[in-house]
């Protein structure tokens, strides 16, 4: 269990994360309204462009501001 900074100083614990994905297509962007209207969407990106969307194994669907390919190195480092 190592955290994980996302961006802006919020951590997450790696091994809660289930899978990162971009934001870009359409299946994520249903993943995205969807998470908001049952209110388990964490909005980590301080007003800044969602560039990776991380799902949770507790069902959270969060933004955030770093890319995909940045979070996966911060992951493998363990930083």
């Amino acid at each position: 269990m190592k955290p994980i900074n996302i961006g802006f100083n919020n951590i997450v614990i790696d091994s809660r994360i289930v899978g990162i994905i971009s934001p870009d297509s359409a299946p994520s962007k249903r993943l995205r309204e969807e998470a908001k209207e049952r209110e388990m969407l964490i909005d980590a990106t301080s007003g800044r462009r969602t560039r990776a969307i991380l799902i949770m194994d507790s069902g959270h669907i969060i933004l955030s501001a770093i890319n995909v390919e940045t979070l996966l190195l911060r992951i493998e480092k363990g930083e």
